[in-house]
């Protein structure tokens, strides 16, 4: 079982590593790049492996990710975009939103069905449930230390 989280890491190391580079993000980060993506898949993983549910799994991989590029970001004076946006490439949800395509482009070409739209419909708020937790687990560890970590003047 270790071997298997040691190998989906590595795994989702080399997309991020590779959406770092397209980002042209400085070179000394690219380390820290791959090691931010293969915290999150190994954490959404490590959640589901636990029975949470998808979108919540990756609600709280994305949390630990905010968590840990607020600290590279302030440890090496960088911004955290740099770390997070291609950390949380490995968790985006290309198949659910790739189906409801499929399906609206069936429905388009043989008619529509209860059964297509359905479809549709789930595999399209479950794509935005997805990226709505991605949003939101990046988001809150970065307002909360603004809020409670500088002074107000």
């Amino acid at each position: 079982m270790i071997s298997e989280y040691i190998l989906n890491a590595i795994f989702a190391a080399i997309p991020a590593l590779g959406f770092a580079m397209v980002f042209n993000v400085p070179k000394h980060t690219l380390i820290y790049c791959a090691f931010g993506g293969a915290i999150t898949y190994t954490a959404r993983v490590a959640f589901q492996d636990m029975d949470i549910p998808l979108e919540l799994a990756t609600f709280l991989a994305s949390t630990i990710i905010g968590i840990v590029a607020l600290y590279w970001s302030k440890q090496f004076v960088i911004p955290r975009p740099v770390y997070t946006i291609p950390a949380i490439i490995p968790l985006l949800p290309g198949t659910y939103a790739f189906t409801a395509i499929i399906n609206l482009i069936d429905m388009n070409a043989h008619g529509v069905t209860p059964e297509l739209i359905n479809l549709f419909i789930e595999n399209g708020l479950k794509t935005i449930i997805i990226l709505g937790g991605i949003g939101l687990g990046l988001a809150l560890p970065s307002l909360y230390s603004i809020r409670y970590t500088r002074p107000i003047t």
